[in-house]
């Protein structure tokens, strides 16, 4: 009876961002507009750091993994997001709503620990200059990201675990543009509670303890900008240290809002609304403020771009 009860719903309806038509289509515009840049900003900065050996350091080894991360993030989403914009029936089934769910799980809880390890290079970088090669090596490096990686897979597994083992039966109507976690226990049919507790226990791992980590390595890195002789130096630390901070509090910010804090039946439209921070509009921040903004990176471009030129005349 448990099992069938898990499958009784063979797909679920989401009411979308908006039921008028002209909404649906300019959102679509906007949306479509967006994922193309996305795609576009984050295979550049992919593609540039590979090609590029002037850019075969430890920040943009993660930076190549940040921006990896953002395409896979958008593309588990807003696909199916233009889609239903367009349909009158915006459905998905049980297993897709699933696989969006572990997908969209496993990549946001690697970019927050991608996020923390950039922050720790950086503050590395700023208050240990010279020890900067030695801590930061390259087998360091890929320990990192593959534990930021493998952590996001098993936060996934965790949460999914106990979100699929929920009975969903009658309501099937999920009040959101997506599958994601906390607009699908609004409709689950049993009793929530050690779901929800899992859920916490999980952001707190994922959310709260590498914002913390940030904020320690940003205020040790603030201290040591403060103290430099360099008047431009100083600029140019601040600079990155806040670029840096404007993905953290965007990406964090609208993550910890939805995902920490008490699970309701009520449905609360500014979820939709906050979750398109973390889901649409950080993974195409993070080209722009980590990246187009850069030196390295715009040269990088020009080389690039030069080369092809060069080869299309000859």
């Amino acid at each position: 009876m448990g099992e069938e009860n898990q499958t009784s719903v063979a797909e679920f309806i989401f009411l979308g961002l908006s039921q008028d038509l002209q909404t649906q289509i300019l959102m679509f515009v906007l949306f479509l507009i967006i994922y193309l840049l996305t795609v576009l900003g984050n295979l550049l900065i992919i593609i540039l750091i590979f090609m590029d050996s002037r850019l075969h350091t430890p920040m943009y080894f993660f930076l190549r993994n940040l921006s990896f991360a953002d395409l896979c993030l958008s593309s588990s989403i807003v696909p199916q997001v233009l889609f239903h914009f367009l349909a009158k029936r915006k459905a998905i089934s049980f297993l897709g709503c699933m696989t969006q769910i572990v997908v969209s799980l496993m990549i946001g809880c690697a970019e927050c620990a991608l996020l923390a390890v950039m922050s720790y290079d950086r503050y590395v970088a700023v208050c240990k200059p010279l020890h900067y090669s030695s801590i930061m090596t390259q087998k360091v490096c890929l320990q990192l990201a593959i534990g930021s990686w493998a952590s996001g897979a098993l936060m996934s597994l965790v949460d999914t675990t106990f979100t699929f083992q929920l009975p969903y039966q009658g309501q099937k109507i999920i009040n959101h543009y997506f599958c994601e976690l906390p607009a699908l226990l609004k409709v689950a049919s049993g009793d929530t509670y050690s779901t929800e507790m899992a859920v916490f226990a999980v952001g707190v791992v994922m959310l709260l303890v590498p914002v913390c980590l940030i904020l320690v390595s940003y205020w040790n890195i603030i201290s040591t900008v403060i103290q430099m002789q360099s008047g431009e130096g100083r600029l140019k630390a601040f600079s990155t240290c806040g670029s840096h901070l404007i993905v953290v509090v965007l990406f964090y910010g609208s993550a910890i809002f939805n995902y920490m804090k008490p699970n309701s039946k009520i449905v609360n439209e500014s979820d939709k609304v906050i979750s398109t921070f973390y889901a649409v509009v950080t993974p195409i921040l993070n080209p722009i403020i980590y990246s187009l903004r850069n030196k390295d990176v715009k040269d990088g471009f020009r080389k690039l771009a030069g080369r092809k030129l060069f080869s299309e005349r000859w």
